[in-house]
């Protein structure tokens, strides 16, 4: 056997395997930058979607607090139904980021942000259906109307 035939195809293969080893020493601090900025990025939703859960639990809190108020005028009424109004539209536009979110969500970068979000979100929407209930549909109920008026003593 002739091994100077097989010498083209080791030197060949010498170089192809220093050429990608070279390139590979180079690449892990570009691979690393690259995955730095990614979780930088991923630091930067939680915080934004951190920021925006606490918004909402604001609004919330808020809006409780109203759900008390009691005898409102007409032009009060209308603050409340336009208050309603304003909290649907930002429910609509939130669930559109959820879903935008939801990938987030499957593949689990950030779960507990993306889920704390949603809640906020659901619970905005109960108070929502709550501040209607409680001011254009019970204020009419009598036992209604007399149990809030035993809870305020309370």
């Amino acid at each position: 056997m002739n091994t100077a035939m097989f010498q083209p195809q080791l030197k060949e293969t010498v170089d192809t395997a220093r050429f990608l080893s070279f390139e590979e020493k180079k690449e892990v601090y570009c691979a690393e930058s690259k995955i730095n900025v990614l979780l930088d990025q991923i630091l930067e939703l939680r915080k934004l979607y951190s920021i925006k859960t606490e918004k909402i639990a604001s609004l919330i809190e808020k809006m409780e607090l109203i759900t008390w108020f009691d005898q409102l005028d007409q032009d009060s009424l209308l603050l409340v139904n336009d208050l309603i109004s304003a909290v649907r539209d930002l429910h609509s536009s939130l669930i559109r980021q959820f879903k935008s979110a939801d990938m987030l969500l499957i593949e689990d970068i950030i779960s507990t942000d993306i889920i704390n979000f949603k809640e906020a979100v659901s619970d905005l929407n109960d108070v929502a259906n709550d501040l209607e209930s409680r001011f254009f549909y019970l204020s009419k109920n009598e036992e209604f109307i007399q149990i809030t008026k035993e809870l305020s003593l309370v």
